[in-house]
């Protein structure tokens, strides 16, 4: 019996051991190739700037953009700690000066438009969110409401960002007027863009989702007599769950998409903009670094997906689900 117990265990153990090679080297053989195509295709490409840069140029531009990066960041530091000194000198000649700090106010770096980037999208794709959930809630649980709102959905689902950003731009230009603004109207306009256009997936699968409860549930409900709120925390959330995340993965990559395009048409600060600015800029290195900001796009682009699919397996209630 136990010569029978270890030839089980060998067998599971050189299963696991060729699941997780496949696993590794399976992306690597599809990374070294599209690295290869690229560079092939990179030296039989000439543009108005050169050549088209292949994996190697783009290293060098990364390089580049990271040293600029950390020359800024110098300059900062540098700037603030003049400001300490000159305060702490004017403060010892005369102890009634209130030293002031003045802000630092240098070009932006490429990992600066990243983050302003990441910030727009999530605040962004959090208010579409917040009004998604809770109205494919309320149409899924109502077939009235469903029929007076899906004629407007499916209004205003197919349209185009650039088509959202010239009024949502008016609108947040004409209604958001203040002398000490706590956020800034680039920011705004970027938000609700993204907000506009990447809420629908989430509306719609959430409601699809609570309308294709089971009827066993639903009786169990009834039966339990549990209130309306209880009825959506207890019953319908759970089961539309699934379908809840799936509209959250689709929503997210849109908010993505939809931002670069904002940032670009309305040259508002983030990754849009580096990219815009860099085309109009025509220098030897714009493709290089266009191509880098590309890569780093998509790159961060997985990130999102792959943290909302996380989110989805630790909420999700059935952990045998496979998710992909």
């Amino acid at each position: 019996m136990s010569a029978l117990v270890q030839s089980i265990r060998s067998f599971g153990m050189q299963k696991l051991e060729a699941f997780q090679l496949k696993n590794l080297f399976m992306p690597l053989i599809g990374i070294v190739v599209f690295l290869f195509v690229w560079q092939v295709g990179a030296d039989r490409i000439d543009t108005s700037l050169g050549k088209f840069p292949g994996p190697v140029a783009v290293y060098e531009q990364w390089q580049g953009l990271v040293a600029d990066h950390q020359r800024e960041r110098s300059k900062e530091s540098s700037f603030y700690e003049r400001q300490e000194k000159r305060n702490a000198d004017r403060v010892a000649k005369d102890p009634n000066y209130v030293p002031k700090i003045r802000e630092y106010t240098g070009k932006p770096t490429f990992f600066d438009q990243i983050f302003t980037s990441l910030y727009t999208v999530l605040a962004g794709f959090g208010l579409a969110t917040l009004i998604a959930i809770p109205l494919g809630i309320v149409i899924g649980l109502n077939s009235m409401v469903y029929s007076a709102l899906n004629p407007v959905i499916q209004i205003f689902k197919p349209v185009s960002p650039l088509a959202w950003l010239p009024l949502v731009t008016m609108v947040v230009s004409a209604t958001y007027v203040s002398n000490d603004p706590m956020f800034s109207k680039s920011f705004l306009t970027s938000m609700f863009t993204v907000t506009m256009c990447c809420m629908w997936p989430t509306l719609i699968n959430t409601a699809v989702g609570v309308a294709a409860i089971e009827k066993d549930l639903l009786n169990v409900s009834k039966v339990l007599r549990l209130s309306w709120l209880t009825h959506v925390v207890k019953i319908v959330i759970p089961s539309a769950m699934p379908m809840m995340f799936t509209g959250l993965r689709l929503s997210l990559g849109i908010a993505w998409m939809v931002l670069i395009a904002a940032e670009m048409l309305a040259q508002n600060p983030g990754l849009g903009k580096f990219v815009w600015d860099e085309f109009q800029n025509g220098s030897s290195s714009s493709l290089g670094r266009i191509m880098v900001a590309v890569l780093m796009i998509g790159f961060i682009g997985f990130l999102l997906d792959r943290a909302m699919l996380f989110a989805q397996r630790y909420f999700s209630w059935d952990k045998t689900q496979v998710l992909r």
